[in-house]
C-alpha cells in the first residue's frame, strides 16, 4: 500500500536538495533566531493545543472571514464537541490568557509562539493547509509607542535574517465608530458597481464589505480604486494616534507607506495595521503583519484589554531568504569521523566518541564496516572535517593519526589528546 502525504503539506527533512528551504537544519537557524529575537524585547513563549473549541475562532476571528467560513478543519469529537484544529494563533493565546487570568498581573503581556496552523485552502507558493508560524501578542498597552515598535520589532527580525526589497505598509482602521461609518460610505460608493462585483465580493457587501478590498479579482481592484478611504473618517483621537506611529517608526528609521486601502484579513483589528511585503512570493506576497485588537480579549470573555501583535510564515521567510540568495548556514558536518578496526580498537573508539561528544564535538562512529576503503568512503560522504582510524596496534601504543578530510593532511597525536586536538584546531559553532 502506497500512502502519499496529504496535499497541502510538507516533510522537513535533514536536507532537501530539490527544496533546500524543507532542510530542517535551515527551520533550526530560522527558529533559532527568531527566539533569540524575541527574548531581547521581552517576550516569553506560550504554548497552545494544536485543537481548540470552534467556537473560540467562530467568535474571536469572525463568521465572515475566509478562515472561518471556509478554511477551517472541523471535526466532532467522541464527546459530541465540535473541535477545530488551530488556523490561526491569537484567539488561542487570548483563551489562554483569559482562562489562565494572565490580567492579573500588573505587568504588561509579552507573549510569543511558534506553532503549526491549519487552513484547509488551495495550494500555492507560500500557503500550505500546514503551515508555520511565529506570533507576538502584547496585551495591556495602548500606546502608539508599542504598536512602532511591534512593527520595528517584525521589520528588524526579517533585517536580521538578511531579507532586503522590502515594503513596509501601514493603515488605521480607526475605533468602531469609524468604521461604521466607512462601511456605510463604502457600501453607498458600491452599489452602482454591485452587479460588475465578482461573485465573491457580492457575498461580502453586506456581512463585511470591508473585506472586498482583499479581493485579488482584477476588475473588482479597478472599482475600488476610487473608493473612500478609512483616514477620511478617523476621529481626532484615532487620528493623532496615526500620527504618532509614524513619527516613531521615521525616527526609528523603518521605511514605510501608508496604504489606506489595506484592511487585513481578520475582523477583529483596530486602529493600527500593517504588513510587511517582498515581490519574491508573486500573489501570495506578504511576509508577515499584524495591528491591534483592543476589543478581542473582551469579546472572548476576558476584561476590556489593549493589545497588539503580528504573525508571520516560516515557509514565507525562508522562500524569500533563498529567492534573495542571503547568507544561510550550510547543513552541520561531523567534527570527527571515528573507524575502529579491531575487536579492542572497536571498544576504545566507542568510549572516545562518548568523551568527544562530551566535549561540545559533533562525531560519528563507524562501526558496521569492516573495510578501511569503504569506511574512507563513508567518512568522505558524511563531510567529516577530521577522521580517526584506530586499530588495536594504535590502542597499545597510545596514538593515533587524525586526519583533516579538507587539507589532506594527517597529524600524529596521543589517544588521550583527541579532545584537545579539536578545540585547539577548531571551535564547534555551539561553542561560539
Amino acid at each position: 500500500m502506497n500512502i502519499a502525504i496529504p496535499t497541502g503539506t510538507f516533510d522537513i527533512i535533514p536536507e532537501d536538495k530539490k527544496d533546500i528551504w524543507r532542510s530542517s537544519y535551515l527551520w533550526r537557524y530560522v527558529e533559532d533566531r527568531i527566539r533569540e529575537h524575541a527574548q531581547s524585547y521581552g517576550f516569553e513563549e506560550i504554548r497552545t493545543p494544536i485543537f481548540e473549541r470552534a467556537e473560540l475562532f467562530i467568535r474571536g476571528v469572525g463568521d465572515t472571514s475566509d478562515i472561518v467560513s471556509k478554511e477551517m478543519y472541523l471535526f466532532e469529537d467522541k464527546g459530541g464537541r465540535k473541535m477545530a484544529l488551530r488556523p490561526e494563533g491569537t484567539a488561542p493565546v487570548i483563551r489562554s490568557f483569559i482562562e489562565k487570568r494572565l490580567y492579573t498581573d500588573s505587568k504588561e503581556q509579552r507573549l510569543y509562539y511558534l506553532a503549526p496552523m491549519f487552513r484547509y485552502e488551495r495550494p500555492q507558493a507560500g500557503r500550505y493547509r500546514q503551515h508555520h508560524q511565529f506570533g507576538v501578542e502584547v496585551f495591556g498597552s495602548k500606546a502608539p509607542e508599542v504598536d512602532a515598535e511591534i512593527i520595528e520589532m517584525c521589520f528588524s527580525l526579517y533585517k536580521k535574517l538578511g531579507m532586503s526589497h522590502l515594503t513596509v505598509a501601514i493603515n488605521s482602521l480607526g475605533d468602531t465608530q469609524a468604521r461604521e461609518a466607512f462601511r456605510e460610505a463604502f457600501q453607498e460608493y458600491l452599489r452602482p458597481h454591485y452587479d460588475a462585483l465578482s461573485k465573491e465580493s457580492q457575498n461580502r457587501f453586506e456581512k463585511n464589505p470591508l473585506r472586498i478590498f482583499d479581493s485579488k479579482d482584477a476588475k473588482d481592484q479597478e472599482i475600488i480604486q476610487n473608493a473612500p478611504t478609512i483616514l477620511d473618517f478617523l476621529s481626532p483621537e484615532c487620528r493623532a494616534r496615526f500620527e504618532r506611529v509614524q513619527e516613531i517608526l521615521t525616527y526609528l528609521e523603518v521605511p514605510f507607506e501608508v496604504r489606506s486601502h489595506l484592511v487585513r484579513g481578520l475582523d477583529y483589528y483596530t486602529n493600527t495595521v500593517f504588513e510587511i511585503i517582498s515581490g519574491e512570493l508573486g500573489a501570495q506576497n506578504s511576509v508577515g503583519g499584524g495591528g491591534r485588537f483592543d476589543g478581542l480579549v473582551k469579546e472572548l470573555g476576558g476584561p476590556q484589554t489593549s493589545s497588539i501583535g503580528f504573525g508571520t510564515g516560516i515557509e514565507r521567510i525562508l522562500q524569500t531568504l533563498i529567492k534573495q540568495k542571503a547568507p544561510l548556514p550550510e547543513r552541520p558536518r561531523p567534527d570527527l569521523y571515528l573507524i575502529p578496526l579491531g575487536e579492542k580498537a572497536t571498544l576504545y573508539v566507542s568510549k572516545m566518541t562518548q568523551e568527544v561528544r562530551q566535549s561540545g564535538f559533533f562525531a560519528l562512529c563507524n562501526t558496521g564496516q569492516k573495510k578501511l576503503k569503504s569506511s574512507m568512503q563513508q567518512a568522505d560522504a558524511s563531510r567529516a572535517r577530521y577522521s580517526l582510524v584506530l586499530g588495536d596496534r594504535e590502542v597499545e601504543e597510545g596514538k593515533c593519526k587524525i586526519k583533516d578530510m579538507d587539507k589532506k593532511e594527517s597529524h600524529m597525536i596521543e589517544l588521550n589528546e583527541v579532545s584537545l586536538f579539536l578545540k585547539m584546531r577548531y571551535t564547534h559553532p555551539t561553542k561560539e
